[in-house]
């Protein structure tokens, strides 16, 4: 495998045709397979973040407890001879008793302010109870909520009792006092932490925990049962926040050895470094130190705090591996509450564990409540003797003879680990143990800048790395980097934070708070940075003003619309795409930053991107002019202009090739409705009326006796695919009811029974009785209402209707949304019905109390006001027992003139929040039910607030989200294809070798020639009658399309593999089907004659077929308005066409033409253009005029010569060559056709003729330099289809008298196909379509006997 992809990867000399072809296969462009097709266009889901502390503490007092009794010993201790003796250091032997009692007590304090400078202490030298419970009840009192620290040394009172009891004096020092520790508890509160250094101190966290258990119970009690006598006392703390730290096991004493501290245990937690240099020196190791003494330790150089001398080099080190050491052992929630709650718990616990490994030496544990699993064996305790080595092995020099102190190499080395781990690792392994040494190196100037890019790397893993880093603690220390002014940092703080907001935007606070917005508005404006530094920057400028004010304004005050605005032309496509979406939500609901942006005239500035070539690009803009008129704030005549620019700029883009930048028109739209929301109201009125009013000429009138087809009843026949198999296709299965939308789209109009079928009955019927909001599963207007209102718009009288001066924009974009309700893509119509359906809604709630009030005078005038007569026909048409009166209700009313008059009535426009005013200009007459006086407008404008809170809130496309998940997944990964290791990539290489195998060997046939065609190699009954087929050009796979549906088949095995729903409407079909990457990952593209193009995945293998991508190829193609066949087709034309059942009217419906090596697709049918659509940049790139008044009917082009071949249904061919300008590109006209021209083929060599053929079967061939044709052959009449295979010469007739003819190149017959094999030799239907294979000498044919058959070659050839 590896060989073949070297040989793959190395064009070696003198290839092969074949090996060549293998080149290219690498070499084509894929359609349709970028991110924006593969995913869902949403956020990702938000990690729960756990790293930000809710409690942060402080502990802010220290109770010091010594009961040391200096000069006697406890009488339950034997002391060895000598013993240890120091107590903080310092031989109590060596002074006045009371002195030594204070001094140690004094230096007690000093050690553990070192930690915790702020804390208040109080010390408590050899106490009695009372002294004891006055000091914690004050301290309790003046801490409030925050921690108190007890520490306890029990050097000179006995050991703590098992009933859980600790010592202290009386008054005169003649007796030991015991304390229990429920008293201490109940005085101490909680959180408290507390030290124990005593011998069997494990004893002491026992009793607490069994006390602890005694007070929750007591608590629970006293709750069930208020009169029992617990309730009545003042009831004790919970003791749940409390934190315990032993010196030993409630068996052990501590140990006596006089080479050692007697507090040793107060000596790791409080001086750490000092005891551990001690302790080091005590091992055999520290015999490889020369020179290196117990006194030498005490003259080490330097400041604990100045991580310059080698004493503070070494509390560095030790901190950094200690908090390592914490970090991989505990589990995560435990390590954030010890070691990154409170400073001096951190640092207790921090020493605690240097504590466990020297303690255990000496056979003591330590003991600690929570309790932490072992850490004395980690293996960082090494890199610490090492890094002590290296120190002290320097001493002797530094101190004698005055040298230079060297540094150590540890943080180096853990960095070096660090990135080893990051270069050699796998995906799925224990996170690196040096995260957090990571962090301590950010403090160092000198280690920096490596650390921060290892950072950067480990962050760019993923949103699990993210989040790892911040549970380690990096947020603090990103954010003080923010005020560095290093050039050097910024290109990677940049990174990391672009890093951290894609997986926590709740940082934007942080940032905004610390002024860091102004680093990133500074990196935005520099235009010295790589194109990448400032998308990033932009990013994070754009969290940090999502939907947050503070960080608007602030953003607003640091120019940051100027620098947007500046940077909307830059190159680089995924910085323009960024600083769109950072306008829009910087002036989301913000009117400072809008007006601001009108002054600079953002939206003008903004509109050269609605035509930018990346659709995401295209997208944000349309976000951004959408949040741009979507503010709710007081309009002004000025702004209202400008709303109404955006809006019909924005209305170009309703034929956008691609659906993500049509969900996001819809959605900016919405803005716009919601804003005006009283003028679409009336305009939804007027459209309802107009719609009652006009019967459309549907071709459904016309077609549809001969569309019953019994395809859908026939038993034999099996069920499409079952609905639940794509709910993708249909996301909206609850609001728009599946059964209407897929099979009743039902247009026809006539007012005869028909018109209520179930489908009709979602149209506005249900409106008045139900009046469902939109929330409800029904909708107001149903997919058909809108589909019949789109189509009446377009020639009823609409523009004389409504108010002069605001009928263009509203009634436009109106009719924009009519169109998007029923655009191919259903995320898209979904969204457009929702709009709509609010506005119904809010337009008939608006207009129902007349018809309350007044029902009276309802009906004599019911056309004068729109609302009313709406209403009224609702109920009308609601009830489907008189169907006939409401058809003449609604055909025989013509409008009066009072309607026509209406506009002069109109007052100025008033901008009105609740959207009543207007409606009350609108119906003079009814005057009085709005003169109840304001208290009515309040309520009714209370509804529709709540209501366009309704429409906004469910308009989101997640686009944003989408995007901003770019920065959160691995940026410096090589993708997948890319990796010559990856299975994408084997897979892709599989696929490869197979298609060069299949075009060898099918090539070694058509060389040997094929002398006849006529070996039956398949037939089955197809669900529907054939109407395209399409052979896979690699796999064995054939799709068939009927009306509205595709199935498909494995020609080789005789099995159906899948059979799915297309999502056309009703009165439309499939016209014609392409495979795209059929080299590599199929997709299947369908047209359909209302100029929809749809593209398929994920069909014919066992995964659910899902929509792609879809939209609208060709706009002006709406089946009422194709033309008839024009007079010079023959009349044999019509037959054939009827025949086929071309929707009656002979049009040739969309036929497309599919250039894998440019993603060009070239489309046309019923107009009179060629449309070409780039598919990498999803928009149109070129209309061809044709220059005919017929429809185009066949299409075939040549990438290499940039040419284009039509037939046309005159008879004409024309060829364009499309490099030329529109007028000049026609190159060729012929006209030797009398007839429909059924196919026109232009083959691909060099010099490849044009080869075309008529309805009348002659068969013609040009050169497409020449005027005149070079060969003409007759074949049969009555042609109903044709096709030309590529590779083998020949060329296949269909009749509509039930034969198949099959011509090589010289126009001889070699078959003749009249019966099926082995059904007892039944006779071929008439048929309906068929096509030979890209490559093998395979037949495809379908006929209207629902039968799908192939030919090949005879078997000894293959």
């Amino acid at each position: 495998m590896k060989m073949d992809s070297d040989l793959l990867h190395s064009p070696a000399v003198g290839l092969a045709e074949e090996e060549e072809a293998d080149m290219n296969d690498w070499k084509l462009p894929l359609a349709f397979m970028k991110k924006r097709h593969s995913e869902k266009i949403e956020g990702s889901k938000a990690l729960a973040q756990s790293w930000r502390m809710k409690d942060r503490m402080k502990t802010v007092s220290v109770a010091l407890v010594l009961c040391l009794n200096v000069g006697v010993d406890p009488p339950d201790v034997v002391k060895t001879s000598p013993c240890a003796r120091l107590e903080c250091w310092i031989d109590p032997l060596s002074m006045s008793p009371q002195k030594a009692l204070e001094t140690i007590g004094a230096n007690l304090q000093k050690q553990y302010e070192n930690w915790q400078p702020r804390a208040r202490y109080k010390q408590s030298l050899d106490p009695t109870v009372d002294e004891v419970k006055k000091l914690c009840t004050s301290l309790r009192r003046n801490a409030k909520e925050e921690r108190v620290l007890f520490h306890y040394n029990g050097h000179g009172v006995p050991r703590p009792t098992v009933n859980g009891e600790i010592w202290v004096f009386n008054k005169n020092y003649t007796q030991y006092i015991p304390l229990s520790i429920y008293d201490l508890q109940t005085w101490m509160g909680s959180p408290s932490i507390f030290v124990y250094d005593c011998s069997n101190a494990g004893i002491i966290v026992k009793s607490f925990k069994q006390f602890a258990l005694q007070r929750e119970q007591e608590l629970e009690v006293a709750a069930i049962n208020p009169s029992h006598p617990l309730a009545q006392m003042p009831l004790p703390p919970s003791m749940k926040n409390c934190i315990q730290l032993a010196a030993c096991e409630a068996s052990e004493l501590l140990p006596m050895n006089p080479d050692l501290p007697a507090d040793l245990f107060t000596s790791c937690l409080t001086t750490p470094i000092k005891i551990a240099l001690r302790w080091f020196c005590m091992q055999k190791s520290a015999k490889l130190v020369p020179g290196v003494t117990l006194d030498l330790i005490e003259k080490i150089p330097g400041r604990l705090n100045d991580r310059r001398t080698p004493l503070g080099e070494l509390n560095w080190i030790f901190t950094a591996i200690t908090d390592t050491i914490a970090w991989n052992v505990l589990p995560r929630d435990l390590f954030q509450k010890l070691f990154r709650q409170d400073l001096l718990v951190a640092s207790l616990f921090r020493n605690f564990l240097l504590a466990e490994r020297i303690m255990r030496s000496y056979n003591c544990t330590p003991v600690s409540s929570p309790r932490l699993p072992p850490t004395y064996m980690h293996a960082m305790w090494q890199a610490w003797d090492l890094a002590v080595d290296i120190c002290l092995s320097q001493l002797p020099t530094i101190i004698e003879e005055g040298t230079a102190f060297r540094h150590s190499p540890f943080f180096a080395e853990q960095l070096t680990a660090f990135q080893v781990w990051l270069t050699m690792g796998v995906e799925n392994r224990n996170p690196p143990e040096q995260l957090p040494i990571v962090l301590q190196v950010l403090l160092s100037q000198v280690h920096r800048l490596r650390a921060l890019d290892l950072l950067g790397r480990f962050l760019d893993l993923g949103p699990w790395a993210v989040s790892l880093a911040l549970s380690v603690g990096i947020f603090p220390y990103v954010l003080k980097l923010l005020q560095s002014s290093a050039r050097e940092l910024r290109p990677l703080l940049v990174f990391i934070w672009a890093k951290i907001l894609a997986v926590d935007s709740s940082c934007q606070a942080d940032l905004v708070k610390d002024n860091g917005h102004k680093y990133f508005l500074s990196v935005l404006a520099d235009n010295y940075m790589p194109a990448e530094h400032r998308t990033m920057a932009v990013f994070i400028l754009a969290v940090i003003v999502n939907s947050y004010n503070t960080g608007q304004e602030a953003c607003l005050q640091g120019n940051l619309i100027a620098n947007c605005l500046e940077q909307l032309s830059d190159p680089h496509p995924l910085l323009r795409q960024w600083v769109a979406i950072c306008l829009g939500r910087i002036w989301q609901n913000f009117d400072p930053a809008r007006w601001c942006g009108v002054r600079d005239s953002a939206h003008e500035k903004l509109y050269t991107l609605l035509s930018d070539p990346i659709p995401e690009v295209r997208c944000a803009a349309v976000f951004a002019l959408g949040t741009f008129v979507g503010n709710s704030a007081e309009r002004t005549d000025h702004s209202t202009t400008i709303d109404h620019n955006v809006a019909m700029m924005l209305a170009q883009l309703i034929n956008d090739g691609s659906p993500v930048v049509r969900k996001e028109l819809v959605v900016a739209l919405s803005h716009l409705v919601v804003q005006y929301e009283s003028n679409f109201c009336t305009v939804a009125l007027q459209f309802i009326e107009e719609e009652k009013n006009y019967t459309v000429p549907s071709p459904a009138n016309t077609a549809e006796p001969g569309n019953l087809t019994p395809v859908r009843d026939s038993p034999a026949i099996p069920r499409l695919r079952s609905v639940n198999s794509y709910t993708n296709i249909r996301t909206a299965t609850t609001a728009r009811n599946l059964n209407k939308s897929l099979q009743n789209l039902n247009l026809n109009e006539e007012g005869g029974p028909a018109a209520f079928s179930p489908g009709n009955l979602s149209t506005s019927s249900s409106a008045s009785s139900t009046l469902g909001s939109p929330d409800n599963d029904e909708y107001i207007l149903s997919f058909e209402t809108i589909d019949k209102m789109r189509r009446v718009s377009s020639y009823s009288s609409l523009n004389s209707l409504i108010g002069v001066s605001f009928n263009s924009v509203y009634t436009q974009i109106w009719r924009v949304l009519l169109h998007l309700a029923a655009d191919p893509f259903p995320e898209v119509s979904d969204l457009a019905m929702k709009v709509l359906n609010s506005i119904a809604y809010k337009a008939t709630m608006n207009a129902r109390p007349q018809r309350i009030l007044d029902s009276g005078s309802l009906t004599q005038s019911a056309p004068a006001s729109p609302t009313s007569k709406g209403t009224h026909i609702h109920q009308a048409g609601g009830s489907p027992p008189m169907p006939s009166t409401s058809s003449s209700s609604l055909t025989n009313e013509v409008p009066k003139p009072p309607t026509r008059e209406q506009p002069a009535t109109r007052p100025p426009y008033t901008p009105t929040l609740g959207g009543q005013a207007p409606h009350s200009h609108q119906f003079p007459r009814t005057r009085k039910m709005f003169d109840k006086g304001p208290e009515q407008a309040a309520e009714d404008g209370d509804d529709p607030g709540g209501h366009r809170n309704y429409i906004s809130a469910a308009l989101q496309t997640g686009l944003c989200d989408w995007s901003a998940k770019y920065f959160a997944q691995p940026v410096m990964k090589i993708p997948e294809e890319h990796d010559l290791e990856s299975q994408v990539r084997m897979e892709r290489q599989w696929r490869f070798l197979r298609n060069a195998r299949v075009r060898r060997h099918s090539r070694s046939i058509t060389q040997r020639g094929v002398s006849r065609l006529d070996d039956q190699i398949f037939i089955n009954r197809n669900p529907g009658v054939p109407s395209v087929v399409k052979f896979h050009p690699f796999n064995t796979c054939i799709a068939v399309a009927d009306k509205d549906s595709i199935c498909f088949w494995d020609w080789e095995k005789g099995e159906r593999l899948d059979y799915f729903y297309n999502g056309n409407p009703r009165y439309t079909r499939i016209t014609s089907m392409e495979y795209l990457n059929g080299h590599d990952c199929s997709l299947l593209l369908t047209a359909t004659d209302d100029g929809a193009l749809r593209i398929w995945k994920n069909f014919a293998d066992q995964k659910n077929p899902e929509m792609v991508t879809a939209w609208q190829g060709l706009s002006d193609m709406l089946p009422t308005t194709r033309g008839q066949p024009s007079t010079s087709a023959h009349s044999l034309a019509r037959r054939v066409s009827i025949y086929l059942d071309r929707s009656k009217q002979g049009g040739a419906g969309m036929v497309v033409d599919w250039e894998q090596e440019t993603g060009l697709l070239m489309t046309s049918g019923d107009v009179r253009v060629i449309r070409i659509w780039d598919t990498d940049r999803e928009m149109k790139v070129q209309d061809i005029p044709t220059g005919a008044d017929s429809c185009v009917t066949s299409l075939s082009c040549d990438s290499q010569r940039s040419l284009i071949v039509a037939g046309l249904g005159d008879g004409s061919v024309r060829v364009f060559d499309r490099r030329m300008g529109p007028n000049e590109c026609r190159v060729m006209t012929y006209r030797e056709h009398g007839a429909w021209v059924v196919k026109a083929h232009l083959q691909k060599e060099t010099d490849g003729h044009i080869i075309s053929v008529s309805v009348n079967g002659d068969v013609r061939f040009f050169e497409p330099r020449t005027p005149d044709s070079i060969n003409v052959l007759q074949t049969v009449k009555g042609l109903t289809a044709l096709d030309i295979h590529p590779q083998a010469n020949l060329f296949a007739c269909g009749s509509m008298n039930q034969f198949i003819a099959v011509y090589n190149a010289n126009g001889d017959v070699i078959s003749n196909i009249k019966y099926y094999d082995g059904f007892m030799g039944q006779r071929i239907g008439a048929i309906s379509c068929l096509a030979f294979h890209p490559h093998w000498p395979h037949l495809a044919v379908g006929s209207n006997d629902y039968y799908m058959s192939i030919y090949s070659a005879e078997k000894r050839l293959r």
